[in-house]
């Protein structure tokens, strides 16, 4: 039975060292005491690193040949000698360095924490030239005295950590990943950069899968604890693929509740409050101490529609992310194949980093692993020829592993294309030459083209769909008839490939593969087969459209109708798609359900992509005239819920134009009507008075006494914005007249939006009781009706701000006045983010802001203030900026600061001036007499 196992760790520049020493073992050897590795035991095949990895692994000594060559080897530097010294601290393994050349190693705190030999400095090779015997004897001696009797004498005095241990932690949910980490030296130092320095918020590593994000993870958080942790008082991760198997991933539900819990919150984990208040409550908890949060795999929680890909699809989660990249004291790690969108405002305090573009070291390690013979200046020489991406240098490896010898010189082999570096030329290369290899219409080219179908991962109902009965050409020809056994053998074929993506733990029957991967194969099908490509989408239609409920109730119930309309398009059934699925079914005619109801405006925009080209401004050539002004107006009413104002305003004004030219004056009343709206809201008040006149008129001509009625509100409430309170009442007057007039509604008052903008002018003119009466009337309606979630959240803004103003006007009034304004306030902001209202969200947060100002919670007022100001900001919403430095100008009085309240006084004064949005005046002239006021008193800084 062999012995314990010593390893020779060295560079290959000094083979002939270690081919002295090796006699000097091998008397050992001999003796049964020990086996001897070096890496001239392997023989060369793909089993490469997993050979040395294993004999590290079950080695009881290590010998280390120390030079400059070894230790300008990123290998020996980076993959080996890092394992071993954890294996010495951790496991008593005898790490013996041998000093061969003289150089700098004492600059080294590993090596000069371990006794070198030979001692007092000496080199084998010049200070004993030809006695090198006698160290290469001496370590024989050391490595046979520990073999016989094993101690940890060896081993340094381990450190006493600077840090105490965290209070609590909790790291089992992070998944088990590889040992070897190729070439992230630059990334660790980043990692720990930010914790030291604090300065970076949040880090999000992006990069497909296999390319090692959560193996760095995992590697520099055990360094960490290491060290207690370096000043964390808590530590908690999370894996968002550990939530369950065969279910997509749609909330973060488990991980909010489990997480509330752990850091001390079970009441509110356990209650009803809304996603965005107890995300917001987990960002205080995290943030109120050093903490370092680990979320690994956060992509099923992240939107793969292409106008907001990487945006967290769950409220909660996407508060808490976007919370602790304002304000950390700790550190917050997310792992994710996108990009996440949510921290695009953040450049200061998060950091995105792309793990797809790696070093030529690391590239070499890949291919290494992957089997690939060659040199280290080969490897590294074919890493930077296929552009240090990830994806291509795994691709490749595999590629040439498929070839006898496995040499790297068969990369050079592999033709070019024609493709820009930004659509992955790199990766595309070997995917071509892969199809090459396959052959045009070989079983595993057409899979491929199958996933270039799906923008997501393909379900195995789905897939069994495109092979449905009747082989469609150069699609499902060689696919169709495959036996289960011989598929399964075929997808796992192309995964040992690199080409699809590993078997999914929690959807182990969907097929995946890199986004490139599909858009190669899927672009290749639609450019060069376009019958195929018809018909592989034709089938996804029909499957989808039998698959959904008739009528869905929920956004996740209604996702395979979004699909059908999509596949529908690709299909070339405009026309059929938008009316029986798009119209019937998910808008159910003109009740608009998917916006009304779900709030689901990102959805419903992205299914209304496909019949444009492009978009957001042509329609596709299929469709009838009539219905390119109505798609045209739905896009642009979409655009402006999600705050991109200048987007919506291109297809707005088309599609009033086609209604006007079509003398369609009913949809030209409406598309008016939210023209004027937009344009108030941007700050341009006269055009929007225009457009809003306009809508009069047009409603006029139509004879429908609803939209005679909704177009006068617009016209009343572009009067109070520009501050002219008399034409405002009357125009709003003379629209309550009409509701009365023809029984509108089961109340006589206005409703809604248009109640809601009502009252905004009440407000204006102090008269909180009507407010209340109003809103409250509205709410009841609501409830009676079945209401939609914006006019709810309209009628709780309402009440708000009316018993904050009670509040204000009348000292008398009780605490809970104050407080039930709180309540009103809360579920008025929280419904305005359920109806997917970034139109109006600003509406909300500035009125909360302006309640805790009043009541002295600062903090918060700013909170709220700042994600306002964020909005209107990103989607150039002049009217809420003004309001915003209003605002601000009242907070920073409030905490004494002159020189900040004037500055946002003065750009909101300017502001106000040129837009006409005069409604604010009195308010400039009141903050402007209470500054100089609390001047006088010397109240200001």
């Amino acid at each position: 039975m062999p012995g314990p196992s010593v390893f020779i760790s060295y560079s290959h520049k000094d083979e002939e060292w270690k081919n002295r020493l090796r006699p000097h073992l091998g008397m050992l050897e001999k003796a049964g005491r020990l086996t001897i590795w070096d890496d001239r035991s392997i023989d060369g095949g793909a089993t490469w690193y997993p050979e040395i990895k294993q004999a590290m692994e079950n080695a009881a000594v290590a010998v280390c040949l120390i030079s400059a060559d070894y230790l300008n080897s990123d290998f020996c530097l980076k993959e080996e000698i890092p394992y071993l010294l954890q294996r010495r601290e951790s496991e008593g393994m005898l790490l013996l360095p041998v000093l061969i050349h003289s150089c700098l190693w004492d600059i080294l705190d590993w090596l000069k924490a371990i006794q070198m030999l030979p001692r007092d400095g000496k080199t084998v090779a010049e200070d004993f030239k030809d006695s090198w015997n006698t160290p290469f004897a001496e370590v024989a001696r050391r490595v046979n005295s520990f073999l016989e009797a094993p101690t940890r004498e060896a081993i340094a005095p381990p450190r006493t950590p600077r840090w105490s241990p965290p209070e609590k932690v909790d790291v089992d949910r992070l998944p088990v990943t590889g040992a070897e980490l190729f070439g992230r030296k630059d990334e660790l130092k980043i990692l720990d950069e930010a914790w030291e320095t604090r300065k970076i918020n949040v880090i999000s590593f992006v990069a497909w899968g296999g390319v090692g994000k959560s193996t760095l993870v995992n590697k520099w958080r055990e360094g960490l604890a290491a060290d207690n942790y370096r000043g964390a008082k808590r530590v908690f991760a999370w894996s968002f693929y550990s939530q369950g198997t065969g279910e997509r991933v749609t909330s973060a539900d488990i991980f909010i509740a489990e997480a509330l819990k752990w850091f001390g919150d079970p009441d509110m984990a356990n209650s009803n409050a809304s996603p965005w208040d107890k995300g917001g409550r987990l960002a205080e908890l995290v943030g109120s101490e050093k903490t370092l949060l680990l979320l690994d795999g956060m992509e099923p929680l992240q939107s793969s529609l292409d106008f907001e890909r990487g945006k967290i699809k769950d409220p909660a989660l996407a508060v808490l992310v976007t919370e602790l990249a304002k304000e950390n004291p700790g550190l917050c790690v997310i792992t994710t194949r996108e990009s996440v969108y949510d921290l695009a405002d953040f450049s200061e305090t998060a950091r995105e980093i792309d793990l797809e573009q790696i070093s030529a070291e690391a590239g070499r390690a890949l291919l290494r692993v992957g089997g690939v013979q060659g040199t280290d200046a080969e490897l590294e020489g074919a890493a930077r020829d296929f552009g240090l991406h990830a994806l291509a240098l795994n691709l490749l490896a595999a590629y040439i592993h498929e070839i006898p010898g496995h040499h790297v010189s068969n990369a050079a082999e592999i033709p070019d294309i024609d493709v820009p570096l930004k659509e992955g030329k790199h990766p595309r290369r070997v995917m071509s030459a892969f199809a090459k290899r396959f052959g045009e219409d070989s079983a595993e080219v057409e899979t491929l083209r199958i996933l270039g179908l799906f923008s997501s991962p393909a379900e195995k109902a789905e897939i069994a769909a495109v092979r449905a009965a009747l082989p469609i050409p150069d699609l499902t020809e060689h696919v169709q008839n495959l036996s289960e056994s011989e598929w399964l053998e075929l997808v796992t074929k192309l995964r040992d490939l690199k080409l699809l993506a590993p078997k999914s733990s929690h959807r182990p029957d969907s097929l995946d593969a890199h986004p490139l991967v599909r858009e190669h194969f899927g672009a290749q099908l639609k450019g060069e087969y376009p019958a195929a490509w018809h018909e592989g989408n034709n089938r996804l239609y029909e499957y989808y459209k039998a698959s959904a409920r008739e009528y869905p109730d929920t956004l996740q119930e209604m996702a395979p109708l979004f699909a059908a309309v999509m596949h529908g398009c690709q299909a070339g059934r405009h026309q059929e798609a938008l009316e029986e699925v798009y119209w019937k079914r998910i808008q159910r005619r003109n009740k608009q359900f998917v916006n009304k109801k779900l709030g689901a405006f990102g959805s419903e925009l992205a299914t209304l992509s496909g019949l444009f080209d492009p978009p957001w401004r042509k329609p596709v050539d299929g469709l009838r005239e009539k219905y390119k002004g109505f798609i045209l107006g739905y896009a642009g009413y979409d655009l402006r819920a999600l705050g991109r104002l200048a987007e919506a305003a291109q297809p707005m004004q088309a599609s009033l134009d086609s209604a006007i030219e079509q003398k369609d004056w009913k949809n030209a009343a409406i598309r008016a009507s939210n023209l004027s709206e937009l344009t108030l809201t941007i700050g341009h008040v006269k055009q929007a008075l225009a457009h809003a006149e306009q809508s009069v008129q047009l409603a006029d001509k139509s004879d429908d006494e609803m939209w005679r009625m909704v177009t006068r509100t617009k016209v009343g409430d572009v009067q109070h914005q520009a501050g002219h309170f008399e034409e405002a009442q009357s125009a709003f007057s003379e629209a309550e007249a009409i509701q009365e007039e023809q029984r509108l509604w089961s109340s006589t008052k206005l409703v809604s939006v248009w109640g809601f903008n009502f009252c905004d002018l009440l407000l204006s003119k102090k008269q909180w009781q009507e407010v209340q009466d109003r809103a409250n009337r509205s709410l009841k309606i609501c409830e009676e009706v079945g209401g939609d979630i914006l006019s709810e959240a309209l009628d709780n803004l309402s009440l708000g701000r009316a018993h904050l103003l009670h509040a204000q006007q009348t000292s008398e009034v009780p605490p809970s006045e104050v407080s039930q304004a709180l309540t009103y306030l809360n579920r008025a902001v929280d419904g305005l983010r359920q109806a997917g209202q970034q139109f109006m969200l600003p509406l909300g947060l500035l009125a909360r802001a302006a309640y805790y100002r009043v009541t002295g919670n600062l903090d918060k007022a700013k909170k709220d203030l700042d994600e306002a100001f964020t909005i209107a900001s990103r989607g150039g919403m002049g009217l809420y900026l003004a309001d915003c430095h209003l605002e601000y100008a009242r907070l920073s009085k409030a905490k004494n600061e002159k020189q900040k309240a004037r500055e946002h006084l003065k750009i909101a004064k300017e502001m106000i001036e040129k837009m006409g949005y005069h409604r604010r005046d009195k308010e400039v002239e009141e903050i402007e007499m209470s500054l100089r006021g609390a001047e006088r008193r010397g109240n200001l800084k």
